[in-house]
């Protein structure tokens, strides 16, 4: 899309320099824009079979490997799945699966962890605490933490930042073992 933008703006520039109504050139851009899409929209279709994915993937990749990979990933995932691809430092090309969720970012502490060897935060049937609010006060949330202290149950905090005094207290009564929490 981008090269045919370039080509589309250096062709109108020639055809401007060479004399041509700037306004004019304009509106044949805008209806030829019209008339691609439209033209687009008449050949276009639903990908629906495995086959089909593998087959775009593959013209897209370069690669008919790839091409089956995406496609296997695809029907695994299902329709509301994500697909992250990352660059490998093998040779080997692979797909894994992860069930659940996936967070760009860690756990906000490293005192949050439950395996020292794997450090990873395991934490069994927790409640979750989801917001899109920063946790700076510990007040804010402290009938919550009570309640989780109460069922002796672990808690999950997924929240935009955690700061100020609320992170300390969070992991102090971590390490006491008031209650198993993990912040990310």
């Amino acid at each position: 899309a981008t090269v045919l933008t370039q080509a589309i703006v250096n062709e109108g520039m020639k055809n401007v320099t060479a004399g041509a109504n700037p306004v004019g050139v304009r509106r044949g851009i805008e209806k030829a824009t019209k008339a691609a899409v439209a033209g687009l929209h008449k050949m276009s279709h639903d990908v629906k079979t495995k086959d089909d994915i593998a087959q775009i993937a593959s013209i897209s990749a370069a690669n008919p490997e790839v091409g089956k990979l995406i496609a296997d990933a695809m029907e695994k995932v299902g329709h509301d799945g994500v697909i992250t691809i990352e660059d490998s430092r093998g040779v080997e090309t692979s797909v894994d699966v992860v069930e659940g969720m996936s967070f760009d970012r860690g756990y906000m502490s490293q005192y949050m962890v439950t395996d020292n060897d794997k450090m990873e935060a395991d934490l069994d049937n927790p409640y979750i605490l989801i917001t899109d609010k920063k946790i700076s006060n510990i007040q804010d949330i402290l009938p919550l933490l009570q309640s989780v202290v109460q069922q002796g149950r672990a808690l999950l905090i997924i929240a935009d930042d955690i700061t100020g005094e609320a992170l300390p207290t969070l992991v102090l009564n971590k390490i006491r073992g008031t209650f198993n929490v993990c912040s990310v």
